[in-house]
């Protein structure tokens, strides 16, 4: 019986008896405490709650509900009957049946005949249990439905006692378990096997009311409830894998054909259930998460780094790397997710007419990440490899925190290559080194917008004695100390070294706005300097400089000089309105959709942030360099006019990303209409005193945003500068004009490759002429060939296969076993094989493998024939040897 039937027969059966279909809802709802619909009863907690009526006229109500559970991701495809999207079937009483209702609809869908609309189970393979003293519901069980007492067992709160965590509506459950027979575990019913006898259908009997507590079972019941309900969700995923004959949920007409398109991407086996290879568990993952993946995009979710989008993020990558792990080369999403919305469209139709947003942003996701997996499994094979040859089983936490702070490697993804490479991590020094820059983070906050003190503190100046801004007019301004602050209190004077906050009634020094940096300068008065470092806004209207005294002292009241640094103001410029031509630039070639979603800009550098969702192409890059290059040789005047908002936005003139406007506001205009925004920053007066803008490169900052970096005037010089440098050496190196470069390096790459080919090609040749020199020197074991080598020079994983298989042939008349070890760059790739003959005397070569990796620090796997595996303790290998000489002694 296919799922969809499955769902139509449990949603017909329901409505028959009265009750009324209710729509799932999406998997996001405006719940504080959910990140998703974990439950089917979760739409209809304000029913059980009290804080509406239910709306359905028989108090009665039938859904399937989608679902999202993710809190234990990493236990998908080890278990037969866990994923993280699946669909609960519940039928929902409100003060109407109870106990003997729910016990009766539930047994007649699971066994009636499929003639008669129900799923046509044997009523002898189901077993009950009931809560520990709910001596009612085990009565109706035995008496009214006739299941045998000894097939009702009773089980603790833990097990069979609900309640939704919080005060409120709780009660005993009824969970309806599936004999699948003894070759799925021990008899003894759910309590002595929950794999055998398999959980399907839970009925929860809200009847009392709970209090405050922790945990399942710490809580006080405080009376019953006075309307009593009914809740039950039976998975359809379960009952589709007993109705569908197979072992697991992954194998069910929803997900097998995902498994069978996993096969072709990577060219690898989904072999039998009961194997337990890990390739298995891959190839679960694989369709597990491309449903889930799938369904959180259909409902709105989007990749991201935090909440929803974070989960969505780790399942698409767990999808990505399982496919990589399995022999994929390509991209793998566009195929995965066409299969499963192929299999998911006949019960939710909206899929059809989402399809094209759902690859998008799939596909998106999957393009980002194949550049952070590439770059940081890189460096964590380096780490990995460097533990094992210091003879270490754990990776250090700041070599963790380097793959996540560095890489983009998110630390579940380290702890999951860490667990394949026989490692673990110091998990206490990565969240210290977390913890740490968190600190610094906050800190740094907390310096910069004052949150180490009340704002309160600054309020009377706020309000009555607000900084009046000179610096677009003039670079120094005659201002009077009207306060000092030190270490968040209010002071009358600062001593040579101190480091104070200074206020004044006038200031040119800009501060901190609109993604400028705030300018750099000092305040001085006869032998007085203070160093200022940083300029802050409070209110919007006071400015706050962060200031040291260089030399004499300050005191509140006097007469003072504030000074912007020429230099890092002119560069501050430069940089400043570069940022507006690159964001013009960026909407010319891409168009109005490519607006700013945040910048930074400091002397001589641009950040500048965006909403796309496509990488730049290297074309495009050049063209908006090309476009920006042309508005500073145009010269354009740069004009700034205040207006208020209305007239500016009459204007055409853009608002800029997170900024609040007032009334008043200042439009800075660029070459009449290729750019006009609105903008408090501070500007160089013509386009071509920008000088040079040098696009660096584009990069993703998160779902739909991506980050152009670029340098401006001298250090877009130096750095052109530093490239031409290195052009010239190279092109002497190579004794080619610069012109030449490209073809002569493409050349003198492919040649590199032509060679790496042959002497790969050499070097098996080499130990294939040995091969019969080799043979020679097995030993005859208890009526086993036994052949153990150690190869010198550094054989290569593959180069260790083809000879282990040229070996096996050449001892194919007799019962062979042959292990190969090669210490390798640090890294020691071992094989085992065995001939056929002698795997039908009971040798499997994954056992050998395993047996020998235990002596190396490494592990392996493999069919019975041939295994392999790595390892990093080359100091083991002569006692790995006789390890499986004395194996083949006891054969």
């Amino acid at each position: 019986m296919k799922t969809h039937e499955i769902r139509e027969r449990f949603t017909q059966h329901f409505v028959n008896s009265g009750h009324e279909a209710v729509p799932s809802a999406s998997l996001i709802l405006d719940d504080p405490n959910l990140l998703f619909v974990n439950a089917g009863m979760v739409p209809f907690k304000p029913y059980f709650l009290g804080q509406q009526n239910p709306p359905f006229p028989n108090g009665l109500a039938t859904s399937i509900q989608k679902c999202v559970r993710t809190l234990d991701i990493e236990e998908v495809g080890i278990t037969t009957r866990h994923n993280t999207f699946f669909q609960m079937a519940g039928n929902f009483s409100f003060g109407q049946y109870f106990k003997e209702g729910a016990i009766e609809n539930a047994w007649a869908l699971l066994t009636n005949s499929v003639d008669e609309g129900g799923f046509g189970l044997d009523p002898d393979r189901l077993w009950v249990t009931v809560y520990l003293d709910d001596d009612e519901a085990a009565k109706i069980w035995n008496e009214k439905i006739g299941v045998p007492k000894e097939r009702i067992q009773r089980m603790g709160m833990e097990d069979n006692y609900w309640s939704m965590g919080v005060p409120g509506p709780c009660g005993p459950c009824s969970e309806i378990y599936y004999d699948r027979g003894p070759e799925y575990g021990v008899e003894g019913g759910p309590e002595a096997d929950d794999n055998r006898y398999m959980e399907i259908w839970n009925l929860v009997f809200m009847q009392n009311i709970r209090g405050e507590g922790n945990g399942k079972g710490d809580f006080e019941l405080l009376g019953e409830l006075p309307k009593k309900n009914i809740d039950t969700g039976l998975g359809i995923e379960r009952v589709a894998c007993i109705l569908q004959g197979v072992d697991n949920v992954y194998e069910t007409d929803l997900l097998a054909p995902v498994i069978a398109e996993a096969e072709k991407v990577t060219g690898a086996t989904y072999e039998d259930p009961e194997d337990e290879r890990i390739n298995d568990v891959r190839f679960r993952v694989i369709a597990d998460h491309s449903r889930t993946a799938m369904m959180l995009i259909l409902d709105g979710v989007t990749p991201s780094n935090e909440g929803r989008g974070y989960i969505l993020r780790r399942l698409v990558r767990r999808i990505i790397r399982s496919a990589r792990l399995l022999g994929a080369q390509a991209e793998v999403l566009e195929r995965f997710m066409n299969t499963i919305m192929d299999t998911m469209e006949l019960s939710y139709p909206e899929i059809a007419q989402n399809r094209e947003r759902i690859l998008r942003v799939a596909l998106n996701e999957e393009k980002s990440f194949l550049k952070t997996l590439e770059s940081g499994t890189h460096r964590f094979d380096e780490v990995a490899a460097a533990a094992k040859t210091e003879g270490k089983t754990v990776v250090r936490g700041q070599e963790a925190f380097e793959l996540h702070d560095t890489y983009g490697f998110p630390i579940d993804l380290t702890l999951e290559m860490a667990a394949e490479a026989g490692l673990e991590v110091d998990m206490d020094s990565f969240n210290a080194a977390m913890t740490e820059q968190r600190e610094r983070a906050k800190a740094d906050n907390r310096a910069k917008k004052h949150g180490h003190a009340d704002e309160s503190l600054y309020r009377e100046w706020v309000d009555n004695q607000p900084t009046v801004f000179t610096g677009y007019e003039e670079l120094a301004s005659d201002a009077k100390v009207i306060g000092l602050v030190r270490d968040g209190e209010k002071v009358t004077s600062a001593g040579a070294g101190e480091q104070v906050e200074v206020i004044l009634d006038h200031s040119p020094l800009y501060a901190e706005s609109g993604g400028q940096m705030a300018d750099r300068g000092r305040i001085f008065t006869g032998d007085t300097v203070l160093d200022v470092q940083d300029v802050q806004k409070i209110g919007k209207k006071l400015w706050v400089h962060k200031a040291t005294v260089a030399s004499g002292g300050l005191d509140l009241g006097s007469q003072v000089t504030a000074e912007v640094d020429q230099k890092w103001r002119h560069g501050a410029t430069q940089a400043h309105t570069a940022t507006h031509l690159i964001h013009a630039a960026l909407r010319e070639v891409l168009g109005p959709t490519a607006v700013q979603a945040g910048s930074l800009n400091r002397p001589g550098y641009l950040r500048f942030d965006f909403n796309f969702t496509e990488q730049l192409s290297d074309a495009q890059l050049e063209e908006i360099a090309l476009i920006a290059n042309q508005a500073v040789d145009a010269d354009f005047a740069v004009n700034t006019i205040e207006t208020s908002l209305e007239e500016a936005k009459a204007m055409g003139a853009m608002a800029l990303f997170g900024e609040n406007y007032g009334h008043d506001v200042r439009v800075v205009e660029i070459g009449g209409p290729f750019s006009i925004e609105l903008c408090g920053g501070t500007h160089v007066s013509h386009s071509s005193q920008i000088g040079p803008i040098s696009v660096l490169g584009e990069s993703s900052v998160g779902s739909g945003a991506r980050r152009i970096e670029a340098y401006s005037g001298m250090d877009a010089f130096r750095y052109y500068s530093k490239e031409a440098a290195l052009i010239d050496a190279v092109s002497k190196d190579l004794k080619v004009p610069s012109d030449d470069l490209p073809g002569r390096i493409a050349s003198l790459t492919e040649k590199l490759k032509q060679a790496e080919k042959e002497i790969a090609k050499l070097h098996q040749a080499q130990l294939q002429a040995k091969s019969a020199e080799f043979v020679a020197q097995a030993q005859d074991i208890n009526g086993f060939k036994v052949l153990t080598l150690n190869l010198p020079n550094g054989v290569a994983a593959n180069d260790l296969r083809t000879l282990a298989t040229d070996l096996r042939n050449r001892l194919s008349n007799d019962d062979a076993i042959v292990v190969l070890a090669s210490e390798n760059d640090g890294k020691l790739p071992f094989i085992a094989a065995a001939t056929k003959s002698a795997v039908a005397r009971g040798v499997k070569s994954g056992d050998v493998v395993k047996l020998f990796g235990g002596y190396v620090d490494g592990r392996g796997g493999g069919k019975p024939d041939m295994a392999q595996g790595a390892g990093s303790n080359a100091g083991g290998i002569e006692q790995g040897f006789a390890a499986v000489r004395d194996f083949a002694e006891t054969l």
